[in-house]
């Protein structure tokens, strides 16, 4: 069977690798570089903290068991690379307001099977020495990891290489070749590409490639920004949020949403982050954007005050009004298969993402359910669409 993965990102280079190692002709295309966009301007999360019960805490626990099994696949991982970080992440309330909603929100996850232990004053200080003390409450998940994004999707594209997937790029995806209503072939800048599968992996601009192939779906760009410090003594040593963060990722709103996430890297930088704003495809920084995600920061670690900022970057995250991933078949279209929409969760999610679309393409028994996510719901097609 020749599939066909539409992106190199994170998720695609996943998708590819579980494919060609269950034995099937890929061939990955991108119009760019591997996890040259959106891959390359994330964080790395691993979270399963910030994700309440349902269908994606369910591909998220998938997922994060899933990354030290493939990590561990070889004799020599290349951790250096990978930067694999099973640190656990606390969140933090600093009113009583956030505090009463923090609470909730963790009861609701430990009924669910996620483990979140409530760290007292002098447990959160020995957590993080450098973190606030005005803290109306605290929780600990010591399942959340970190990867670094771009060499953690170079590791999943090298097992599907080695599996013997082809990688091509500066190809870009210009419209479809359908015969008795089924994708046959991709019209791309570099001639027609058949195959008997295609997966739209292509992260933001997932809904653009979809609407050239004649079935679009509602992925739209949500912009994302992030600061980066110059290399410290160690500081931060958890993935450390404030709980207004739940909310921001859940929001749907147009205009800035924003709050305190701050970790630190293996190179010594510490990641301030985060925001998310709907501007399509406006890749211009703001720094006005910037002072609020320094401000929310320095609220979480005043110690942060004096240390300098050396970059800002920010990138495009694939938003979906229900804030649920897209993966599996296309019932318009047959032939084109979707695995995108992830949002910020791109990076913890792709392994997850990977399996279940490898096992809907193969006809497997998935090993969670993948009705939430499937193509043909209202969130995801336009009106008037069949359904």
């Amino acid at each position: 069977m020749r599939v066909v993965v539409l992106g190199a990102g994170i998720v695609g280079a996943a998708c590819a690798r579980e494919l060609a190692r269950r034995g099937l002709a890929v061939t990955v295309l991108d119009r760019g570089g591997p996890a040259a966009a959106t891959t390359a301007h994330g964080e790395g999360n691993v979270l399963v903290s910030d994700k309440g019960p349902g269908p994606e805490l369910e591909l998220a626990r998938l997922s994060r068991r899933l990354w030290p099994e493939i990590l561990a696949e070889h004799e020599a991982p290349p951790a250096d690379a990978v930067e694999w970080d099973a640190k656990g992440g606390i969140v933090v309330a600093t009113t009583d307001a956030g505090a009463r909603e923090l609470a909730r929100f963790a009861d609701s996850q430990r009924a669910a099977g996620i483990t979140a232990d409530t760290l007292d004053a002098a447990a959160l200080a020995e957590a993080e020495p450098h973190v606030t003390r005005d803290v109306a409450l605290a929780v600990h998940y010591p399942e959340d990891a970190q990867v670094q994004p771009s060499g953690a999707a170079a590791f999943l594209l090298g097992g599907a290489l080695r599996a013997g997937a082809e990688l091509r790029t500066g190809c870009e995806v210009l419209g479809a070749v359908t015969s008795g209503g089924r994708l046959t072939a991709v019209r791309t800048s570099a001639g027609t590409i058949e195959a008997d599968a295609f997966v739209n992996a292509t992260g933001p601009w997932s809904g653009e490639v979809a609407a050239r192939l004649g079935a679009p779906v509602d992925v739209r760009p949500r912009r994302g920004e992030v600061l980066v410090t110059t290399p410290q003594p160690p500081l931060v040593f958890h993935k450390v949020y404030d709980a207004d963060y739940v909310g921001a990722v859940g929001s749907g709103a147009e205009e800035l949403q924003a709050s305190a996430v701050v970790e630190s890297t293996r190179a010594g930088t510490i990641l301030l982050g985060s925001s998310r704003r709907r501007v399509g495809f406006d890749d211009r920084l703001r720094p006005e954007v910037l002072s609020v995600i320094a401000r929310k920061a320095l609220r979480l670690f005043p110690c942060l005050a004096g240390v300098p900022v050396m970059r800002a970057y920010g990138g495009f995250r694939p938003y979906v009004p229900d804030h649920l991933p897209v993966i599996g078949p296309d019932p318009r279209l047959p032939g084109l298969w979707h695995a995108g929409g992830h949002e910020g969760a791109g990076i913890g999610l792709s392994p997850g993402t990977a399996l279940l679309l490898a096992d809907l393409l193969t006809g497997r028994a998935p090993q969670i359910d993948p009705a939430p996510f499937r193509v043909d719901r209202p969130a995801v097609l336009f009106e008037g669409d069949d359904q």
